[in-house]
């Protein structure tokens, strides 16, 4: 049986453990709206622990975390421990932390590490609240959300878009690439950007969990309110990454509606209070604090654990770097690249990081390294992968699907008019993509330029400049985009 298959075996068998112990406590059976099965994705389940590991590495490195042995870790990883006795599906090895942050967020990685952000604990009016935020993270867990994220990515090629600019690496064609590569963490973990539909999943299954641990599932819809309240409606770190899929707290309390009364249910409890009182008064670093690393500066800090493996200084603020000089114009010294079905030539003293099916390639200056030696932020240059069109949809419509799926994880990016044209007797369709908030502000524009290849798939080719220099380098560009030879 496959993976996706055992998984979904596993949740419809835990569905029916829950009716017969609804009929054992003589109350009605579980009437969920609608009953959801993980999405289908071809990692198995080591594989996606793996990816979780490599992540959770990554979150130490780039983030101020609480040591497990302090309190307010050891009170999350209590209730986590109660919300997972009851999740659906895989035995996934559960484990939590508490991240010395001051926004209200939570999030959890593949293979089932779960984070709650000091500011969210903090936040929380109740035990319920807090209970409710967790179940939706472990929601997005059960249902392999974050999986599906970054199998979507991977077809892609780029896993944190192009406007950002923050791609950490490109993805090899399968699942255990990925894995053995790692999947761009600096770019700040952008598989765990979720869409609305996986938001509405996560809201209705956490309610479900949080029901079945024994808590008033109404907790989740307040503790949105309380953000929304703060904040503003998609002011916070927490909606921006978990998008409101609309009338959440309507559905919520409609599948809320749907199950068994119970008038034991938790609100409260004595160690939220005990736990809130130590939290009060404890120093949570700001979004600045943690994306400058100065939480790394400031001494031995007790408040913060060890980071797990080789520490590395935490990325700063993407900035464009001095001009970088234009390369030697003579194209016959350059080097050529044989890739996966491609041939390209390109600038001699460039550098060139990844698979001979997805590469980034680009001057020296004009992309930097993260401190395992990897290309982790393209300024200048070029990209290259293969993509895979929904439905097999083909041509313009194609492309289109492309623009579309890099655009859906950089607000702010547009996308001009397609054209078509000939690279060596080859059909080529481009495309000019600009995003003014790329590069801190600064800008970024991007030259596509994609093959429709006999099995349906796209080649393309992502040229990357800040939109103050794309017209001095255009030249070059034009040079390597006309030296493509397609086999």
């Amino acid at each position: 049986m496959s993976s996706a298959r055992n998984h979904i075996h596993q949740t419809r068998l835990w569905r029916a453990c829950a009716f017969a112990v609804a009929l054992v406590l003589h109350v009605p059976h579980l009437l969920a709206i609608e009953e959801f099965s993980p999405c289908r994705n071809s990692f198995s389940p080591q594989q996606q622990v793996e990816l979780g590991e490599k992540a959770k590495t990554q979150v130490y490195q780039s983030t101020p975390v609480l040591p497990d042995s302090s309190p307010a870790t050891q009170y999350i990883a209590e209730l986590g421990r109660r919300l997972t006795a009851n999740a659906p599906g895989y035995r996934w090895p559960y484990n939590f932390h508490v991240a010395n942050a001051a926004e209200i967020n939570a999030f959890a990685l593949p293979g089932g590490s779960a984070f709650v952000n000091l500011g969210a604990i903090q936040a929380a009016e109740t035990e319920a609240q807090l209970v409710g935020v967790m179940a939706h993270e472990i929601s997005h867990v059960v249902l392999q959300h974050s999986v599906c994220n970054a199998e979507k990515q991977q077809r892609v090629g780029i896993l944190a878009g192009v406007g950002q600019l923050a791609a950490g690496v490109l993805l090899g064609s399968n699942a255990a690439g990925v894995v053995q590569q790692g999947i761009g963490l600096t770019a700040g973990l952008g598989f765990l950007r979720m869409s609305r539909g996986a938001e509405r999943q996560a809201d209705l299954e956490g309610a479900r969990l949080a029901y079945l641990a024994g808590y008033d599932p109404r907790g989740m819809p307040q503790f949105f309110r309380i953000i929304e309240a703060k904040y503003g409606a998609g002011g916070a770190q927490f909606l921006s990454d978990h998008p409101n899929p609309g009338n959440r707290e309507q559905y919520i309390n409609e599948e809320i509606a749907t199950l068994p009364p119970r008038t034991d249910l938790v609100t409260n409890s004595r160690e939220f209070d005990r736990i809130k009182v130590q939290v009060t008064g404890m120093k949570a670093y700001t979004a600045k604090e943690v994306s400058s690393g100065a939480w790394k500066q400031q001494g031995s800090d007790p408040s913060v654990a060890a980071v797990i493996g080789r520490s590395s200084a935490a990325p700063g603020p993407v900035s464009i770097p001095q001009q970088v000089p234009l390369p030697e114009s003579d194209i016959s010294r350059w080097r050529s690249f044989r890739g996966k079905g491609y041939t390209v030539r390109f600038p001699q003293s460039w550098n060139a990081y990844g698979t001979t099916g997805s590469q980034m390639v680009g001057p020296q200056g004009g992309m930097s390294r993260s401190a395992d030696g990897r290309a982790n932020n393209l300024i200048y240059g070029f990209l290259t992968d293969q993509y895979e069109p929904p439905r097999g949809l083909r041509d313009s419509v194609a492309l289109d699907a492309l623009v579309s799926e890099i655009g859906s994880d950089n607000p702010g990016f547009v996308s001009g008019r397609q054209r078509d044209f000939g690279i060596n007797g080859k059909r080529a369709r481009g495309i000019e993509c600009d995003n003014p908030a790329a590069n801190n502000g600064q800008g970024e524009h991007d030259w596509i330029v994609a093959f429709q290849l006999p099995d349906g798939h796209l080649r393309y080719f992502v040229f990357v400049a800040p939109r103050s220099e794309f017209e001095r380098f255009r030249p070059t560009f034009q040079k390597i985009a006309n030296s493509i030879l397609l086999d």
